[in-house]
């Protein structure tokens, strides 16, 4: 049995990250500070790639390490890959001009 590592900072973060290439119908069990949740991997998660732990609505934060990173643009089931396709950042934008 292969065994894979992930990083979840925080227990409120919603994603994690992938420490090696994770295949898809991988269950894992992600924990941070006493929270553990299981998650299986609905598609292959590359090294250093975020996947949701948690399912998430469109416009709903996406927080990784502690920090709001950006926003669902469409509903995220958990163990899905969370990346530039179903991900807007609000950091940075010089196209908007809203507080964070």
């Amino acid at each position: 049995m292969t065994t894979y590592h992930t990083v979840m900072m925080k227990p409120q973060d919603k994603v994690a990250v992938a420490l090696s290439q994770i295949p898809a119908g991988t269950t894992l069990t992600v924990s941070s500070q006493g929270k553990e949740l299981e998650v299986t991997l609905l598609e292959t998660i590359e090294f250093g790639h975020k996947f949701a732990v948690v399912p998430m609505e469109a416009g709903d934060d996406i927080i990784k390490y502690g920090e709001v990173i950006g926003a669902a643009t469409r509903s995220i089931r958990r163990g899905e890959h969370v990346h530039i396709h179903n991900l807007e950042g609000k950091r940075g934008r010089g196209d908007r001009h809203e507080a964070i």
